[in-house]
């Protein structure tokens, strides 16, 4: 279960429009690996509250797909609760247009910039693994004996990231959005001590692979036919964290 991390939305073939879930979602990736029935409730914009008990169009609650017969559910939601990506995009989208009006004005360009705000109070990470935790309570509750997997965001701008054409944000806002995705995953790693939830730190196994690097498994700025949505997984991605996932499963077993 989880938001757009987990669904997959750009990333062939997708088999739910609304949800923007892919058949090569990391879900599906370990599934297939290890030969398991797979209930794929992921749904890109979901928040936490979207898990817990808000439907969201059509769908209902992704908790309640998970009954007594579940055995194992990885969990990636938390990102729209603070609006990680969103402001993400925003402040790229204003950056972008601000660019050529700064050429005429640059007091203009500066204002349209500022038009985006990207701090975040520590309660407001505080609420997100408050929100896990429950999740994970809600989990046992339905399933007792099943193994319960909070799976972080993929990094998609890291520490060594710079200004470029797909990520158009300056010097002084790639910081705020690193502090974001820290703060987020922070909030993984408490929930997870806090419930006894395994973690699996994707955030950590990815910081090499943001936008720009090498192997990035994250898409930049913008869509990318066949590549993912701007500032989500990309195919090498979903991989990277059904690996991940695969990997604590085998070693914990």
């Amino acid at each position: 279960m989880g938001s757009s991390f987990a669904a997959g939305p750009g990333i062939k073939p997708q088999l739910d429009k609304a949800a923007s879930r892919s058949g090569r979602n990391y879900p599906h990736l370990v599934a297939e690996a290890l030969d398991l029935d797979l209930t794929d409730v992921t749904y890109s914009g979901a928040t936490t509250a979207n898990i817990l008990s808000e439907p969201q169009g059509d769908a209902p609650a992704q908790v309640d797909a998970v009954g007594p017969d579940t055995e194992l559910v990885t969990v990636t939601v938390g990102g729209n609760d603070l609006d990680y990506i969103g402001i993400f995009l925003r402040g790229s989208t204003m950056n972008t247009l601000a660019r050529p009006v700064g050429l005429f004005s640059k007091r203009l360009g500066n204002r349209i910039m500022a038009r985006v705000s990207y701090l975040r109070e520590q309660a407001e990470y505080d609420a997100v693994a408050d929100r896990l935790v429950e999740i994970v309570n809600r989990i046992r509750a339905s399933a007792p004996r099943s193994r319960i997997l909070l799976v972080d965001y993929l990094t998609v701008a890291g520490p060594t990231t710079r200004p470029r054409l797909d990520v158009p944000l300056n010097e002084e806002q790639l910081p705020s959005v690193v502090m974001m995705a820290e703060g987020l995953a922070q909030a993984f790693a408490n929930a997870a001590a806090r419930s006894g939830a395994e973690l699996v730190a994707a955030s950590a196994a990815s910081l090499d692979h943001g936008v720009g690097s090498a192997e990035p498994w994250t898409t930049g700025f913008g869509f990318r036919p066949g590549g993912g949505v701007g500032y989500h997984p990309n195919e090498a991605g979903m991989a990277a964290v059904a690996d991940l996932v695969i990997q604590q499963l085998r070693t914990a077993d």
